[in-house]
């Protein structure tokens, strides 16, 4: 199996208080932000406002972008989750958007994720995947004060 990991990017995307969070289709229970991979050529911004519209209907216009996190975060995946599209694992550029509306959202059906709704970053933890864990808890401490003072 490929040892690479893949280039790609994620948007937390903010109301007043709290996150957007999506379950996942393919596992129910399993929450998680929008994310996705960056096509050959693509910037990340263009890559992360395309991701958030194929996986949840948002368009652009719809968002506000308050900053992109400092740093690019990874995690590896379990052995059993690898593929030769996503390598080992992703290395990530996220970013922090504040929606417009709540009406602009509107999941794919079918699509990658089941449902959707609101919820603070210490509601989302315990629900999403072990090995993204670690890169929430980073956005959490880096995005959780920005947030909170959103009006």
């Amino acid at each position: 199996m490929s040892q690479f990991f893949r280039a790609s990017v994620g948007a937390v995307i903010v109301n007043r208080r709290q996150v957007l969070a999506l379950e996942r289709s393919d596992s129910p229970g399993s929450w998680q932000f929008p994310q996705g991979g960056i096509d050959e050529g693509e910037e990340p911004l263009t890559a992360v406002l395309r991701e958030v519209r194929e996986e949840t209907g948002i368009v652009a216009d719809e968002l506000i972008l308050v900053r992109e996190h400092p740093r690019l975060l990874s995690y590896e995946l379990p052995p059993a989750w690898r593929s030769p599209k996503v390598g080992r694992g992703q290395t990530q550029r996220w970013f922090l958007f504040r929606l417009r509306r709540e009406e602009a959202i509107s999941l794919p059906s079918p699509g990658e994720f089941r449902a959707w709704r609101w919820l603070a970053f210490p509601e989302l933890l315990p629900l999403t995947a072990d090995f993204r864990r670690p890169i929430y808890q980073e956005l959490a401490i880096e995005f959780t004060e920005l947030h909170g003072n959103q009006d």
